[in-house]
């Protein structure tokens, strides 16, 4: 697997915005879409834990936001080391627009190269028609 260094700059950036003033554990996530086209998430925290916003859905928001479906690769930037990996509640977002996907998960000092199925090998989805 190979990902474009661009995505991971652009999550990177992205993650500076974050809004953390509770955990101060800044997240940014830079999605790409099977159009080709890239959209931006970052964490969005709130007084009531239960409101905030993790980066990877404020990111898939966005693409679906924009029209767009499916993503592709997803690049995620935190200050953690080793790098941190989406919560069940991403991963389950993330499951909903494709079955399987390239990501990068990036730390100050590391990056690891993953997949969607790797981190979530069996995942729940609705059949419809059944």
């Amino acid at each position: 697997m190979t990902m474009n260094p661009s995505l991971l700059d652009a999550a990177r950036d992205v993650m500076r915005r974050a809004y953390a003033p509770h955990s101060h554990f800044r997240v940014g996530a830079a999605v790409r879409s099977s159009s080709g086209a890239v959209y931006l998430g970052c964490n969005i925290e709130n007084a009531s834990y239960g409101a905030t916003l993790c980066a990877e859905r404020v990111a898939i928001a966005a693409m679906v936001a924009a029209g767009d479906r499916a993503w592709t690769e997803i690049a995620i930037a935190s200050d953690a080391d080793p790098p941190a990996t989406p919560c069940g509640i991403c991963l389950q977002v993330l499951v909903e627009f494709a079955t399987e996907g390239r990501v990068l998960l990036a730390g100050p000092n590391q990056c690891r190269e993953t997949s969607l199925g790797a981190l979530l090998p069996d995942p729940f989805v609705l059949r419809h028609g059944e």
